[in-house]
C-alpha cells in the first residue's frame, strides 16, 4: 500500500467522524426540540414562560410574513460585525503597541489585568450617559468587551514566540518592523485566529447588552419588548436567531481559519 492511498483511507476516515459527529449533534438538537415541546404541551413545564417550539415557530412565520422581523436581525447584524472587526483590530493594534515598547507595556500590564477583570456592563450606563442613546453606544459596548481579551490573548501570543527566531533575524540586523512581519506574526497566525473565534461571541454579548441597555430596535430590544409584556415566545424567538446567527458568523471564522492555514 502507497502513501497515497494510505492519505484517501485517512481522508474518508476524517470525513466518516465528521459524518457522524454531526449526526449525533443533529439527534442532540432533535430530542432537545421534542423534549421541550413534549414537557410544555403536557404543562411539565410552564408553557407561559418556556412557550414552545410550536409557538416560536408559528411566530417566526407570522414575523416573517409581515416583515417586521428583517429590521431587527439587519441592525443587530450590522452592529454585531462591526463591533466585532473593530474589537479584533484595535486589539490588534494595542497587542503591537505593546510589543514594540517593553516600558509600554510594563506600563499598561496593570490596567489590562484591571481592565480584563472588571465586568464591562457595569459601565453600561456610563456609555449610555457619554454616547447617548443611539447604535454609536451599542457599537461601543460592543467593541469594548472584545478588545481588552483580544490584546491580551494576542500580546502573550506574540511573546511566546521562539526567541532564537528573534536572534537570527537580530543578527542579520533586521528592524523590529522586519522581525515582526517576518517572524512574529507568521508564527501568531493560529492564535489570531482563534482569538477570532472568542471574539464572535464576545461581541454578540457586548452588543445585546448595548441593545437592552440603549436600542429601539434590534434582537436585545425584541427580548426586552418580550420580558416587559410576558411575551415569552418573542423573547425565545429572538434568543433562537441570536443562536443560529452566532453559530453561522462562527462557522465562517473556522473556514477562514482553514484557508489561512493552509496557505501557511
Amino acid at each position: 500500500m502507497n502513501i497515497e492511498q494510505l492519505q484517501q483511507q485517512y481522508n474518508e476516515k476524517r470525513r466518516r467522524e465528521k459524518r457522524k459527529i454531526f449526526s449525533f449533534q443533529l439527534m442532540l438538537l432533535v430530542g432537545l426540540l421534542l423534549f421541550w415541546e413534549i414537557t410544555t404541551h403536557f404543562r411539565i413545564l410552564d408553557p407561559l414562560i418556556f412557550s414552545s417550539p410550536r409557538a416560536v415557530g408559528s411566530l417566526f412565520i407570522t414575523k416573517i410574513t409581515d416583515g417586521s422581523l428583517f429590521p431587527h436581525i439587519a441592525i443587530t447584524m450590522f452592529e454585531t460585525v462591526v463591533g466585532f472587526i473593530l474589537g479584533t483590530l484595535f486589539g490588534t493594534l494595542l497587542a503591537i503597541s505593546l510589543w514594540s515598547s517593553k516600558t509600554f507595556a510594563n506600563v499598561m500590564d496593570p490596567y489590562l489585568v484591571v481592565l480584563n477583570a472588571m465586568p464591562k456592563v457595569a459601565i453600561g450606563p456610563m456609555i449610555l450617559v457619554v454616547f447617548g442613546p443611539n447604535m454609536l453606544a451599542v457599537l461601543v459596548m460592543g467593541v469594548l468587551i472584545s478588545v481588552i481579551i483580544s490584546t491580551i490573548v494576542i500580546f502573550s501570543a506574540f511573546q511566546q514566540v521562539n526567541e532564537n527566531y528573534i536572534k537570527v533575524m537580530q543578527l542579520f540586523r533586521a528592524s523590529k518592523y522586519e522581525t515582526f512581519r517576518h517572524v512574529i506574526l507568521p508564527a501568531s497566525t493560529p492564535t489570531i485566529i482563534s482569538t477570532l473565534k472568542v471574539n464572535v461571541g464576545l461581541s454578540w454579548v457586548g452588543v445585546i447588552v448595548g441593545e437592552f441597555l440603549v436600542s429601539s430596535s434590534g434582537l436585545g430590544y425584541l427580548i426586552i419588548s418580550g420580558f416587559q409584556v410576558f411575551n415569552f415566545t418573542l423573547v425565545f424567538l429572538a434568543l433562537l436567531i441570536i443562536i443560529v446567527l452566532a453559530t453561522i458568523m462562527y462557522k465562517g471564522v473556522e473556514l477562514i481559519e482553514r484557508k489561512v492555514l493552509e496557505k501557511q
